[in-house]
């Protein structure tokens, strides 16, 4: 009876373990984002809406990429596969709106209104974040919502302001985060 209690009390542990898995997203990857799309709001705002869309695009391969990798190794070190059950949920909320993401970035650039971009950007991003932070713990999807907040107001702010709003989403938003993210929820 002893070792079948153990076995329990160590299924229910590893299980919490798992499910916890992406409420410790890669705080320190979340910051490099952001120091990455900050740099890519400077480098951005000098040149025209072709280049811009280029610099944002290689700024989203390089992100997708720094928080694929923060991942891994936090998946590494908790000794927790990738894509387990918690991981696979994650990606199953954040994929659908990038998908519509990038959809939309290409209708958008041909029908000449990429001012629209930097607004469906962030609040599809946003969105991603926090449905596939939703059986997480609560501060990925109140990033997630801050990000569909910023999202919003770019919408309704002047066109010129777009790559402002990048920089302060994608940049400070993650930077933020990220800090918050590695200080509470072991980097």
């Amino acid at each position: 009876m002893h070792a079948h209690a153990l076995d329990n009390l160590r299924y229910i542990r590893e299980t919490m373990e798992r499910a916890s898995f992406f409420t410790a997203l890669p705080g320190v990857g979340i910051v490099l984002i952001g120091l990455t799309a900050l740099e890519a709001a400077s480098l951005a705002s000098h040149y025209n809406r072709e280049v811009w869309l280029a610099v944002w695009l290689l700024e989203a391969v390089m992100a997708s990429a720094i928080g694929f990798i923060g991942a891994a190794i936090k998946a590494r070190r908790v000794n927790i596969p990738l894509l387990s059950g918690p991981g696979r949920k994650f990606l199953l909320g954040f994929a659908p709106p990038l998908v519509a993401g990038a959809i939309l970035t290409f209708a958008l650039f041909r029908a000449d209104e990429t001012s629209l971009l930097p607004g469906v950007w962030l609040l599809l991003y946003g969105t991603g974040v926090l449905c596939g932070g939703a059986a997480s713990v609560r501060i990925i999807p109140v990033m997630g919502a801050c990000f569909m907040l910023i999202g919003a107001l770019v919408l309704a702010a002047p066109p010129a302001l777009g790559n402002l709003y990048l920089a302060a989403g994608f940049g400070g938003i993650h930077i933020l985060f990220g800090i918050i993210i590695t200080v509470k929820y072991g980097g």
